[in-house]
């Protein structure tokens, strides 16, 4: 959200790019519910404004690589386009616990946010959808050394520090978090010096 918001103001001057990395590509399953019931949590106290919910006790996703194909697609239907689903995956999943590893939930976020459903019908379903996430994920490990995400990197490799706080792991409990700078809107200044550095860079 924080991203998106303060990049309107830098649309003219700095590229962002989007690269999906699943981490269910890095590690066998999918993704962990007692870890990741914790992390939304610790997400939801840092941006207070945006919609967190528990999620339902049955249905929870096996696999969400489905939700990386479709995003792949609605981006091939321009920058907007792609930015604005994947947003609302993220808030199926988060914020009204809808299994987003189901196809029909995708199609149906989909039909909702307006897109060319006969494209994205036909994108979606095409192995280069798979393929173009896996090549994504490549790229993030091998030549960005990305190893979770977010991350922000400036286009010759440098990652940027985003104002929000880290989770220490053990297992699949959060055992401690580093300091936590700043909340919700007051995040506002920290982003833009972000994409004041990424100016040197051209995009991020």
């Amino acid at each position: 959200m924080r991203l998106r918001r303060i990049g309107k103001e830098y649309e003219d001057r700095v590229r962002v790019q989007t690269r999906f990395f699943p981490l269910e590509l890095l590690r066998p399953g999918g993704p962990p519910r007692p870890l990741l019931e914790q992390e939304w949590w610790l997400a939801a106290i840092q941006e207070p404004t945006a919609a967190f919910a528990p999620y339902p006790l049955d249905d929870w996703p096996t696999t969400t690589l489905p939700a990386f194909d479709a995003a792949w697609a609605a981006f091939r239907q321009g920058s907007e386009a792609g930015m604005d689903y994947d947003l609302r995956i993220r808030r199926a999943f988060f914020a009204e616990g809808r299994n987003i590893g189901r196809p029909q939930v995708l199609m149906d976020i989909a039909r909702a946010a307006g897109l060319d459903m006969s494209l994205f019908e036909r994108d979606v379903a095409s192995p280069a959808a798979r393929a173009a996430v896996i090549e994504d994920s490549r790229i993030g490990r091998v030549e960005f050394r990305v190893r979770g995400t977010p991350t922000l990197t400036l286009a010759d490799g440098i990652h940027l520090h985003l104002p929000i706080t880290y989770p220490h792991v053990k297992g699949d409990r959060i055992v401690g978090i580093t300091a936590l700078d700043c909340v919700g809107d007051a995040c506002s200044g920290a982003m833009r010096a972000l994409f004041e550095r990424a100016l040197t860079d051209k995009e991020i």
